[in-house]
């Protein structure tokens, strides 16, 4: 099959140079897109609502048009639910991704459009795949198999027309018939609920198979690996699959795992980072050296920009592509093919470049610590465990963190629940080095840290391994896109996950 890889990469050079006109225009791009939505939804009943027949450019959209959160469109979504039509876009929507991002009880339906299906989802991740081989020209990256590791594949009636599950399962359902060819496992397999019997099933089906690329969240991919080197008896992943050259990573940093990978595999791969969600395909690394992903701007997504100081005005302001700036925090608003409109993501993105325009996530909007002016971000506590973790030797799974806050007898501190893979020799040492990295990436936590007056050395913990993964079982949120929140403002989770200890 390797005679394939020439012609694959001919059809990535075509589809290169349609990619290279969006990112030479970009602004152009987007008010394409955003006149070409309008124009569609002008007769929904939002379209309506808003009179998008009146809209002619981008200012007067965002003057018409309010931010909205998911409880905003929640009523137009539980009607579409229920069998209505033409409310937030104008063909009929059959499809709704089970969303929850992170642990929240609450669960989110996010309408999927066959537009949003066609030019969003599959777009992007074709656009993908030729990014990757403009870059990686003699790969033999499709003459294998894609090893997916998704969420849940289960499918659920809403009624007659309409069926919801986790996007995975909305992809997995809509894919073209070759889409099977290229991934593994099979179907019956996919379509497993329960992950502990999941990755075991995972593991004894595809040890055999020729994986060439691995697709799925750090910490589950690692679980996986790790279960298939016990199985084989090897002592690499290379020694399991010498053709495996990619892992696709996304839905949480990749900085503290990268060493973890590097180790496991065993041999040369290459890492590619992409940002997608239920809500659409935003961006994916457009080469192996550059620092953050490539923003996909003619993908049925218009983007705003919300400086997070702005989050919780009445009137919060936006900014386009022409006005951001490099490593601010912005959270994203977006509207899209998917009928959502000036929707607030709830994800914080910084530019790492711009023209063309890269981003990376930076967390979450309420995702942060930021109880005595520190403003510490995930993008923050990423790095400094991976800094960390190298100055002492260890390896990290999984952590969270939150504040406590003064009391009578003692100031305020940061309390980190850490699992290690490979646990430190002293971990008042860790918390040192932790401590350290902190105030090299965030000057606001450097100066909260000054002579402890407001905020006293980090205090963690080392948790047991799998307390976290019993805490998401316990919630109901074991596998898939789940996670644990990395940093929150309030203790509520790590109360939590401290009784599990």
């Amino acid at each position: 099959m390797k005679i394939l890889s020439p012609a694959i990469s001919r059809l990535a050079r075509l589809r290169a140079s349609n990619i290279e006109q969006w990112v030479q225009e970009p602004v152009a791009s987007q008010r394409e897109v955003l006149q070409d939505l309008v124009t569609r939804a002008q007769n929904t009943e939002i379209g309506r609502k808003y009179s998008f027949y009146e809209l002619f450019n981008v200012r007067t959209f965002k003057q018409r048009v309010p931010i909205h959160e998911y409880n905003d469109l929640k009523p137009y979504i539980e009607r579409m639910m229920q069998g209505e039509q033409n409310l937030l876009w104008d063909t009929p929507v059959k499809w709704f991704a089970k969303s929850s991002g992170t642990t929240s009880e609450k669960s989110k339906f996010i309408p999927v459009t066959e537009e949003s299906l066609q030019n969003c989802h599959y777009q992007g991740a074709k656009d993908v795949l030729t990014l990757y081989y403009t870059f990686n020209p003699d790969s033999d990256l499709l003459t294998g198999k894609g090893l997916v590791i998704g969420g849940s594949h289960q499918v659920s009636p809403i009624n007659e027309e309409a069926s919801y599950g986790d996007l995975s399962a909305v992809l997995l359902e809509n894919a073209p018939f070759w889409g099977q060819w290229i991934r593994t496992p099979e179907l019956s397999i996919a379509l497993m609920d329960e992950w502990e019997g999941k990755i075991e099933r995972l593991a004894q089906s595809t040890i055999e198979e020729n994986v060439t690329s691995l697709s799925g969240v750090p910490t589950w991919t690692l679980i996986l690996l790790k279960r298939i080197l016990e199985l084989s008896g090897k002592a690499t992943i290379k020694d399991v699959w010498p053709n495996l050259e990619l892992y696709i990573h996304g839905g949480v940093s990749f900085v503290p795992y990268r060493e973890q990978f590097k180790k496991i595999v065993g041999g040369p791969i290459h890492f590619l980072d992409l940002y997608n969600a239920s809500e659409g395909f935003f961006a994916a690394q457009d080469s192996p050296d550059s620092d953050g992903m490539l923003l996909f701007l003619q993908h049925g997504i218009f983007y705003e920009f919300m400086p997070v100081e702005e989050y919780g005005k009445p009137e919060p302001r936006t900014i386009g592509l022409n006005k951001v700036e490099l490593g601010k925090n912005y959270a994203l608003v977006i509207s899209t093919n998917g009928g959502l409109w000036r929707y607030l993501l709830g994800d914080t993105v910084q530019f790492t470049t711009l023209y063309p325009f890269r981003v990376k996530v930076s967390g979450r909007l309420k995702h942060f610590i930021n109880a005595f002016g520190e403003e510490l971000i995930v993008d923050n506590s990423d790095k400094a465990i991976a800094i960390a973790s190298e100055k002492t030797g260890t390896i990290v799974n999984d952590y969270t963190a939150a504040p406590i806050y003064f009391s009578d007898n003692s100031n305020g501190a940061h309390e980190w629940l850490v699992e290690f893979e490979t646990p430190p020799q002293n971990i008042q040492q860790f918390a040192y080095e932790l401590d350290c990295a902190l105030k090299t990436v965030n000057s606001d936590y450097e100066a909260k840290r000054h002579k402890d007056i407001a905020l006293g050395m980090p205090i963690v913990h080392a948790v047991k391994k799998g307390v976290f993964t019993e805490w998401l079982r316990q919630k109901g949120k074991l596998g898939g896109q789940h996670k644990i929140p990395r940093l929150s403002n309030e203790r509520k989770c790590i109360e939590e996950i401290m009784k599990f200890m």
